[in-house]
């Protein structure tokens, strides 16, 4: 089997962009070396603010064959990730806080015809994802709190980081399922070689 070595991957957030210059503002970030695009959907319930819904999802995957990231800090999830997989997402992120049922969730999502992610915050510990490691094709570790853009990164997830890097790679040489990790908030140029 060939040694664990997942690909490092550029995801820069939609959620600062300017949205009257969407598309545009996509385009700019995919010329500038973005592999994909990350896509935050809020709903005011589970964090709090609002953000934009599947349908300018839709929208931008007409302009667009880079992959979408769809991260989802909603509640309740089933419904919505399904939603956001038909409009062409081709990752459903969900929250480990925001669904009772997450081995169905991410069944779900799945089935839907997307790749499942599984986001845990700061401070949520990361017991749940030894259940449910043969649904998840993606693990997102918050650096921040949820809700906004623009926050500072907690020094706290470097360690979470590296216990899920573990876990995964444990996870690959045991099942060859290769699961990605990615790191969402605070990220910058003085801190991004550390995360």
């Amino acid at each position: 089997m060939a040694s664990y070595n997942p690909p490092v991957i550029i995801a820069p957030s939609i959620l600062s962009a300017d949205f009257s210059e969407l598309g545009n503002e996509v385009d700019s970030v995919l010329r500038a070396g973005a592999d994909w695009i990350h896509f935050d959907a809020m709903d005011n319930h589970f964090v709090p603010n609002l953000t934009i819904g599947p349908g300018v999802l839709k929208c931008l995957r007409k302009r667009t064959t880079a992959p979408i990231d769809a991260h989802l800090m909603v509640e309740p999830t089933d419904a919505i990730a399904t939603l956001f997989a038909q409009a062409g997402a081709d990752y459903v992120t969900v929250h480990a806080e925001a669904t009772r049922h997450l081995d169905r969730t991410l069944s779900v999502i799945r089935q839907s015809g997307a790749k499942s992610g599984l986001a845990f915050n700061p401070a949520t510990p990361l017991d749940t994802l030894k259940y449910v490691i043969d649904k998840v094709d993606m693990v997102l570790i918050m650096s921040v709190n949820p809700g906004f853009g623009g926050q500072s990164f907690i020094p706290s997830s470097l360690r979470k980081i590296a216990a899920v890097r573990d876990f995964l790679e444990n996870h690959y040489y045991a099942t060859g399922h290769e699961v990605l990790l990615q790191v969402d908030g605070g990220i910058n140029p003085q801190n991004v070689d550390r995360v």
